[in-house]
């Protein structure tokens, strides 16, 4: 052993690994008590308001339970999820005609494309419902019909949801394509892979990774997002119990009827994201 060794021995720093008898030095981790007691002052809170939430009797937790499984509730909470649906289905539909669009060489093509996302994400859905809702003032007749007899409240939801959403899943479509690399394309076509092919097994598996996140998050937006068609007398999750609580005056039960629902459904569709993102991930090295 050297002279400098011996007359400046080596000291383990505060907090750091510390030697053991007879073995490798020991880590001892660093203790956080800030964050230990800023977790306890969380819990304490959240189980006040729990508390109070339980029992407080104004919630009238009774009655939530009686209207929970209604039939009129549950023909409402049918109605939004058909609604979802087809709003979804029509409106990526929809938005990849208008992602193809806007990735064409063609500049009539994507100006059309922008102006149309341009113009509906720039109005408020509700305004985009109340003016289909009153249509008729503008066309009081389509196709030899009259306008209130051919667009139905549910008709008017429907077109006013899509056009909406169309304009979101266009972006999210473009996004996803471009999120692909273009030498792996260069690459399927130097291997003569025909366009159909190319996209079915090269661009789309790719691009979904990109796709279902937000896709996920938009599905879920839509979900919420049909409870504004009440405005319009659909009879959806929420009309269904506002036309309850107008007959009993239970206004903040029914809306907790409405309010679990939509947790419960929620809660359902963002499982099923998880597991997508999870298929969809394989092989990337961020499946989890």
């Amino acid at each position: 052993m050297s002279s400098d060794t011996l007359a400046h021995p080596k000291v383990p720093a505060a907090g750091g690994p510390t030697a053991s008898p007879g073995g490798p030095p020991r880590i001892v981790p660093q203790r956080r008590y800030g964050q230990w007691a800023a977790a306890l002052v969380v819990l304490a809170l959240l189980g006040l308001a729990l508390n109070s939430v339980v029992r407080n009797d104004a919630f009238q937790w009774d009655v939530v339970g009686d209207y929970f499984t209604s039939a009129s509730v549950l023909r409402g909470l049918w109605l939004s999820l058909w609604l979802t649906a087809v709003v979804m289905a029509l409106g990526f539909a929809l938005g990849t005609l208008l992602a193809a669009m806007r990735l064409s060489t063609n500049p009539v093509l994507r100006a059309v494309s922008w102006g149309y996302v341009w113009l509906f994400r720039s109005m408020p859905i509700l305004v985009q419902l109340l003016f289909w809702f009153n249509i008729g003032a503008l066309y009081p007749q389509l196709f030899g019909v009259k306008t209130v007899d051919l667009l139905g409240p549910v008709t008017i939801a429907i077109i006013g949801l899509t056009l909406h959403e169309a304009a979101y899943a266009a972006e999210v479509v473009r996004g996803g394509i471009l999120s692909v690399d273009a030498g792996q394309i260069e690459a399927a076509q130097a291997l003569g892979l025909g366009r159909l092919r190319r996209w079915r097994r090269i661009v789309l598996p790719q691009a979904m990774r990109a796709i279902v996140p937000p896709a996920g998050n938009m599905l879920i937006g839509t979900l919420k997002g049909t409870s504004i068609v009440s405005v319009i007398a659909v009879q959806d999750l929420l009309y269904s119990v506002q036309l309850v609580y107008h007959r009993t005056y239970q206004v903040i039960p029914l809306l907790l009827v409405a309010t679990l629902w939509y947790v419960v459904v929620t809660s359902v569709l963002g499982a099923g994201q998880f597991y997508v993102e999870r298929h969809y991930a394989r092989g990337s090295g961020r499946a989890r």
